[in-house]
């Protein structure tokens, strides 16, 4: 069956994954037909930094020959996959968007490339995002903005704005994304796109370069929740070089794929639907929460403590490691070098001057401020404190429900250039998604409407105790088998 009859835009990764197997289509077809897409439009949208076409042809004839042979192989074989770009990858240029890595090249995979790879993933390009993964917007890359595909005026959300713009711009059928405060939910739901932020430590965070080490974790972003349940799957388990690496055992989602939901409980938090949040964002949520209801869930109303404190407790936590963890970028090691040093102390200075953005720079200031004597108890000790509550809040929340309900963020998109100047603004956008990283519980992101003032996605999110995955995936699935938002394609 030739390539061009078959609509791949609107073909789930698994289905792809299925019409390969089944000999419908190739693996060298299907990944020329997304080079392709990456050709037509990365030029107006920028989602992709660096592009693997010949990797990817290579990757794609070696996978087709196993499946020739018969060899038993994932349901994602042969499927193409755009990596964000602070995820290493052997041989190919890796460079967390920023300029001090602009042309580094990693000499070893990460984890979850290592498990892709075995799982025969065709890797056809590297993933724009704001700079080491410090932004909500991608509008902080080295390598310019990334557009939303759903109107090039608006962001995509960030730090994965790459990854979810390559997706919903069909350059890519999924996508890897990494999620540190929200960073894979929120550009989710500014691109009518699922994504979920799992439990912290089951997917191994070996060669994901580090923002703040105590929150970030790598997951999927795709069209549906079956889509991305199956890659996490695959990238999910033990890794013995990732120390806080806690799964014996991927994850098993064979169970989660029904539309009853009689009995499971979801907790729905008033003060998450008060002043702040878009009116129509907050009836779309309200609705979703109805629709999950006439599936059998039973909906319960309560008082979420501490989400007034999540915001500037994680910005001192995230801040502070990741000032700790860019240290290593000094000009000398690796990495970007000031042509115009010629001592070691102008070395680390015009070289970080030099080679982070200004982004970077304010979030490293701000976290050795926070480490610094005299202010370590009154502002880096007392986040903690502040993270501890949150966990408990969860804690005590989980005891009555098994999951809760809450918008992603609390606008849609906005236009770019709207809020980059006003960093205060950009931070408090994170107010719905940083507790969950401070608690280390998992998250699903996925569509529930669109808005009629902009015509812009509307994302929510079910947010589960650790390791509950698999029932997330299963309310995701019974949503998303009854409606139709995800979907949905936007202007491009």
């Amino acid at each position: 069956m030739a390539l061009s009859t078959q609509p791949l835009k609107d073909m789930s990764a698994i289905e792809i994954g299925k019409r390969i197997k089944s000999k419908e289509l190739s693996c060298k077809e299907v990944t020329e037909y997304y080079l392709g897409e990456i050709n037509n439009n990365n030029t107006d949208v920028n989602a992709v930094i660096t592009v693997t076409e010949h990797e990817a042809i290579q990757s794609a004839e070696a996978v087709q020959k196993k499946i020739d042979k018969g060899e038993e192989l994932s349901p994602l074989a042969g499927v193409p996959v755009i990596i964000k770009d602070n995820i290493c990858t052997k041989g190919i240029r890796t460079t967390a968007g920023s300029k001090m890595l602009e042309n580094f090249v990693p000499i070893y995979n990460a984890g979850v490339m290592e498990k892709l790879n075995a799982a025969g993933a065709v890797v056809i390009g590297k993933a724009n995002m704001d700079e080491f993964a410090m932004g909500g917007s991608t509008e902080t890359s080295h390598f310019g903005v990334t557009k939303n595909p759903w109107n090039k005026e608006y962001v995509p959300g960030g730090s994965s704005g790459g990854s979810a713009a390559a997706v919903a711009a069909n350059m890519s059928p999924y996508a890897l994304g990494s999620d540190t405060g929200g960073s894979i939910r929120q550009p989710c739901a500014f691109c009518n796109l699922t994504g979920i932020k799992p439990t912290y430590g089951s997917v191994s965070r070996y060669g994901l370069m580090a923002y703040a080490s105590s929150l970030d974790q790598i997951g999927p972003v795709g069209k549906t929740v079956e889509d991305c349940a199956e890659v996490l799957s695959l990238i999910s388990g033990s890794d013995r070089r990732d120390s806080t690496s806690i799964m014996d055992k991927p994850f098993d989602f064979t169970n989660s794929y029904t539309q009853d939901l009689k009995g499971l409980r979801i907790g729905i938090p008033k003060n998450y639907f008060g002043d702040g949040l878009n009116g129509e964002v907050r009836e779309k949520v309200l609705a979703a929460s109805q629709v999950l209801k006439s599936l059998g869930a039973e909906l319960h109303e309560f008082e979420m403590p501490g989400i007034e404190y999540a915001v500037p407790a994680y910005y001192i936590v995230a801040c502070a490691e990741a000032s700790s963890n860019l240290s290593r970028y000094d000009g000398i090691k690796y990495g970007y070098s000031s042509a115009e040093a010629n001592d070691l102390l102008a070395t680390y200075y015009k070289s970080r001057s030099e080679g982070f953005g200004s982004e970077v720079k304010r979030r490293i200031m701000l976290g050795s401020f926070v480490l610094s004597s005299g202010y370590f108890d009154a502002y880096y000790k007392k986040a903690l404190q502040v993270r501890g509550m949150i966990k408990e809040s969860f804690d005590q929340a989980f005891q009555k429900f098994d999951m809760i309900l809450s918008p992603v963020s609390p606008n849609t998109a906005y236009k770019i250039g709207e809020q980059i100047d006003d960093p205060i603004a950009m931070y408090m956008a994170d107010i719905y998604t940083v507790s969950i990283n401070l608690a280390g519980v998992p998250a699903v992101a996925l569509p529930c409407g669109i808005s009629a003032e902009n015509n812009m996605p509307i994302g929510m999110q079910l947010i589960g105790n650790t390791f509950s995955e698999p029932t997330l995936v299963k309310a995701a699935y019974a949503y998303q088998q009854v409606t139709d938002h995800h979907t949905k394609g936007g202007i491009l």
